[in-house]
């Protein structure tokens, strides 16, 4: 899952969506996470504060858990914390993607999973190196791989790349 915020207390509101989903119980187990980055705003809003993203690894029990029922898990914890769905790519309190299920890959509108803009976005791929640095994608791509095809570069915790 990665996180992301660029309105408020950035580092609370990460902490907050982190402990909501702790709440969902123990069927979901947060296996990584993440150091924090301070983040260039990308797309087609640029002009906003910068983004603070993490990415954390969680388990859930997929007896219980199917790809929907946890992306509208992270659906309500937007919800909870006063999302506001304004104009795509422009400024929230929180944002909360679904990057991976397993191995699934699929596209179905609602939830198109591995994350289709994961691979453009290295605010997604550093900390994702980062806490699975072995990881192999359902394509066969390795993160390390995907990371060396971008044009960003990573300095004292700040991720800048122009999309």
């Amino acid at each position: 899952m990665a996180l992301g915020s660029n309105l408020g207390d950035l580092e609370d509101n990460l902490n907050q969506a982190l402990a909501r989903m702790e709440a969902y119980g123990e069927d979901i187990t947060l296996e990584a996470m993440s150091s924090t980055y301070v983040t260039e705003p990308q797309g087609p809003v640029t002009d906003q504060p910068w983004f603070l993203n993490q990415v954390a690894w969680y388990k859930v029990d997929k007896e219980i858990w199917s790809p929907e029922g946890f992306l509208s898990a992270l659906l309500a914890i937007e919800d909870q914390m006063a999302r506001e769905r304004g104009e795509p790519g422009g400024p929230r309190i929180i944002d909360l993607d679904l990057l991976l299920f397993g191995e699934l890959e699929q596209t179905t509108g609602f939830l198109d999973v591995p994350h289709p803009r994961m691979l453009e976005r290295a605010f997604v791929l550093v900390p994702l190196l980062e806490i699975a640095p072995d990881l192999i994608l359902p394509d066969g791509t390795s993160v390390k791989e995907a990371l060396a095809k971008l044009d960003y570069k990573l300095e004292d915790g700040r991720i800048s790349q122009k999309i």
